[in-house]
């Protein structure tokens, strides 16, 4: 009955509105080509990242060693159909999760992250802190399986961030500790005080941000406002990503909470095959691949990972150097004026020729009278001449460069050829 009042309502089903033909966004030019359309769309892109660089270009102090869990509303309230986040709220939500987590784990390389759901009015811990060693396979499998994509019962926020705080107090205190909450429903089957647990979480310096994927509650404002963390609503499955999107870079660290930081003792073991399968320590399975503790030499199979046995850090040289990226970022790129002498004719990075720009433009970027006709010349601040020039080495690159440096390599190919 449901469905059919769905129908007469709408004309269609709900899972026929969950797709949207969003090829038709794509106009063809003048020529019938698609390439002014995909260019603009990557622009866009790129205009959103400049403006979360320009929001963070200030050098702030972070920590690049995190750990984090994940807890992840499994109620009823998932079950229930949002058009917002199609095809279902559960499916959508669990896929952005996944991303998100393997995300993560590329981008903080020493980080850890674990999965908690709550259904039931209770927490369940579906996996305890993890890195990255792995790519994010073993999150991955742990979020796919069937038994976890089940919502049933109320959510209990309390429980929840009472399972994660018990798991974060034995970390490391030179790690910071964090809290991310997907939570879609809009009431909590708390045993106790909340008020309490919000408390306990200020004073273990844990931070919890929250992402409602229904409506706003004052209770998650409240808790977010109260352990430093960040509080938003998700309008939409795109609105969705870049929520999560934002918090796989490292928060900064507090000022009062940096002064009693100090050097920290790391162990970089190396890579060993066995002969016969050896006890990983940390998970308790049978391995031939894995590390050996260089003060202990105890058996782990993956890094980053604390030793189980005397507790040190346990890295490797490559993990360290891929977090390097956030205190030494990449210098942006700036779009190169048509008004500017060019000089280059190809990306200095993938050498593709940049497009050629009008014969007949108006270098005076300051006259507002244009003509409509034909023949008029084209204003400078209208044109797209396709370069973007680093600040650093004032080299030119193509769009493509542009994004892959900032976004993947985290590193001008300019700058590394100069480097003596």
């Amino acid at each position: 009955m449901q469905q059919q009042n769905e129908q007469a309502r709408n004309g269609t089903y709900h899972w026929e509105n969950a797709y949207k033909r969003s090829w038709d966004a794509l106009e063809e030019d003048e020529s019938g080509s698609l390439a002014g359309a995909v260019a603009s769309i990557a622009r866009d892109k790129l205009q959103r990242r400049r403006t979360a660089l320009s929001q963070g270009s200030v050098p702030v102090h972070r920590g690049l060693i995190r750990h984090q869990y994940l807890v992840i509303d499994m109620s009823e309230a998932m079950a229930q159909p949002a058009d917002h986040l199609p095809p279902t709220r559960v499916e959508c939500v669990l896929g952005a999760a996944a991303a998100y987590v393997a995300q993560f784990l590329a981008v903080n390389a020493l980080s850890s992250v674990g999965l908690v759901a709550t259904r039931d009015g209770g927490a369940e811990r579906l996996l305890e802190l993890s890195g990255g060693g792995g790519g994010g396979g073993e999150h991955g499998a742990v979020l796919g399986a069937r038994a976890n994509r089940e919502p049933r019962g109320e959510a209990s926020l309390q429980n929840a961030l009472a399972a994660a705080r018990a798991s974060l107090l034995h970390v490391a205190a030179h790690g910071s500790r964090e809290v991310l909450v997907l939570l879609a429903a809009l009431a909590t089957c708390d045993p106790g005080d909340i008020a309490a647990t919000v408390a306990a979480l200020k004073a273990d310096n844990i931070r919890v941000s929250i992402v409602g994927l229904a409506a706003e509650m004052r209770i998650c404002k409240h808790i977010c406002k109260e352990t430093g963390g960040v509080y938003s609503v998700a309008m939409n499955e795109a609105h969705l990503k870049d929520i999560l999107a934002a918090h796989v870079k490292p928060p900064p660290v507090e000022a009062g909470k940096s002064t009693g930081l100090a050097l920290i003792e790391m162990g970089f073991p190396s890579s060993a095959s066995f002969d016969v399968p050896t006890i990983c320590a940390t998970h308790g399975k049978q391995t031939q691949l894995g590390y050996t503790c260089p003060r202990c030499k105890t058996t782990v199979c993956h890094l980053p990972t604390d030793c189980p046995i005397c507790s040190l850090t346990l890295v490797s040289s490559v993990l360290l150097a891929r977090s390097y990226h956030h205190l030494f970022p990449c210098p942006p790129y700036v779009e190169v004026p048509a008004s500017k002498s060019l000089g280059a004719e190809a990306c200095r990075a993938c050498q593709t020729p940049f497009p050629a720009l009008p014969d007949s433009i108006d270098t005076d970027s300051g006259s507002d009278n244009l003509s409509k006709s034909a023949g008029a010349p084209k204003r400078v601040s209208t044109i797209n001449t396709g370069r973007y020039e680093c600040t650093e080495c004032l080299e030119h690159f193509c769009l493509e460069c542009d994004l892959f440096a900032h976004e993947v390599l985290h590193n001008c190919a300019g700058c590394l050829s100069k480097l003596s």
